[in-house]
């Protein structure tokens, strides 16, 4: 993780001047779905133009809640005087309405594939953490990354889910570092093993400074993680 980040606020600290023409990102430093918008801004080269503010999710600020965003979540974006809430849609935003490279190409089959896989994050996600709660926790890895590993076969292009970087990978990648580390420690499973298209878009992914700079620390995820979604064995 990146060594100078702003220190995240809690309940008491004060509110930053909101609404003075700053666009910042409230974020938690280890919460996948921040992460996602971080990567984003990262990837674009915004670090200049968009403000990290990070939020103390153990001891979140009263003020967060009245003047941000009701449901207390993170990623908020604060831009143009108005807040945008959601990973998914957030990504999409940055993307959008920002300058930098852009992360979703032109062409018609990738922009349709995207959008599958795009939702199907949003099912993927959830059953992997049931998964670690409970049931047949192989299985259904197997049946997770074998999809994903048949999804990176469609285009050949380079090694990413669209062949080139994209919102996708950035999708799927903070909730991959997680499983990959839980999965490997817990059930002794290798997610990469038989699935070549896969490993190597982990290998690619790890060289991404814009993700890079986003990793926590294993040795601090790796208890939480198991902590908050492993069953207890």
């Amino acid at each position: 993780m990146a060594a100078t980040l702003p220190p995240a606020l809690d309940a008491s600290s004060p509110p930053p001047p909101l609404f003075d023409g700053t666009t910042r990102l409230y974020t938690s430093y280890t919460c996948p779905f921040a992460q996602r918008v971080w990567i984003t801004r990262n990837y674009k080269g915004l670090q200049e133009k968009i403000k990290l503010v990070g939020i103390n999710l153990q001891n979140r600020p009263d003020w967060y809640k009245e003047k941000v965003n009701p449901a207390n979540k993170v990623p908020a974006l604060e831009h143009d005087g108005k807040i945008i809430v959601e990973s998914l849609d957030l990504i999409k935003y940055v993307d959008s309405n920002f300058e930098g490279p852009s992360l979703y190409p032109d062409e018609p089959a990738k922009r349709e594939f995207g959008e599958e896989l795009l939702t199907y994050v949003s099912e993927f996600v959830p059953k992997m953490y049931g998964a670690f709660k409970g049931g047949d926790t192989t299985k259904v890895a197997d049946a997770e990354f074998d999809y994903l590993e048949k999804a990176l076969q469609k285009f050949d292009d380079g090694p990413f889910f669209l062949g080139q970087f994209s919102l996708v990978d950035i999708a799927y990648a903070p909730f991959i570092e997680r499983f990959q580390l839980v999965i490997a420690d817990v059930w002794k499973y290798d997610l990469t093993a038989g699935r070549p298209k896969l490993a190597e878009w982990v290998e690619e992914l790890n060289k991404i400074e814009a993700y890079k700079e986003t990793k926590t620390d294993p040795d601090q995820l790796l208890p939480y993680l198991k902590s908050r979604f492993v069953a207890q064995q």
